[in-house]
């Protein structure tokens, strides 16, 4: 598999993608680099995507996604992937979703491991109280990502 990798400027920071013509292997928000000024072809549809996201134009994300991890952790992306546009979910939903309501912590260690920001949306998760907590890119993000997606509901 040929990795190519982009740097989208996105208005929260710089996003990392990785990815091939099998698909994307990763989007990370990224402190270092600088836009990319020439977009590889395999990464394209996923950069245009990103824009219709901040842009408001787009909800639902149509990538084909290479994701790793155990099975705890993909059954845990498969539940994110189903948390709605502009919605939340606190993270005993989602450790009750995969059949354990237990497994909140565990639930918590697999999103920090989400290799697909924004697309794998573990920003819609929060605390069973309703605050927001545990996000690795910074909660401002995640405050922003929130308020993003309520305004173009």
């Amino acid at each position: 598999m040929d990795i190519k990798e982009v740097v989208y400027s996105s208005p929260i920071g710089l996003i990392r993608i990785k990815g091939s013509f099998e698909g994307i292997t990763s989007m990370d928000f990224s402190e270092e680099g600088e836009a990319s000024k020439e977009i590889p072809d395999c990464l394209m549809d996923c950069h245009a995507q990103l824009e219709e996201y901040f842009r408001g134009q787009r909800k639902d994300f149509s990538l084909n996604l290479i994701i790793t991890g155990t099975s705890f952790q993909r059954q845990v992306y498969e539940k994110l992937i189903q948390v709605p546009y502009g919605k939340t979910a606190s993270y005993k939903d989602i450790a009750a979703a995969v059949g354990n309501e237990r497994a909140v912590r565990a639930v918590g260690g697999a999103n920090n491991k989400n290799k697909h920001a924004i697309v794998i949306p573990c920003h819609r998760i929060i605390g069973s109280n309703g605050s927001l907590i545990g996000y690795g890119s910074g909660l401002w993000r995640k405050k922003w990502l929130l308020e993003h997606e309520q305004a173009f509901l």
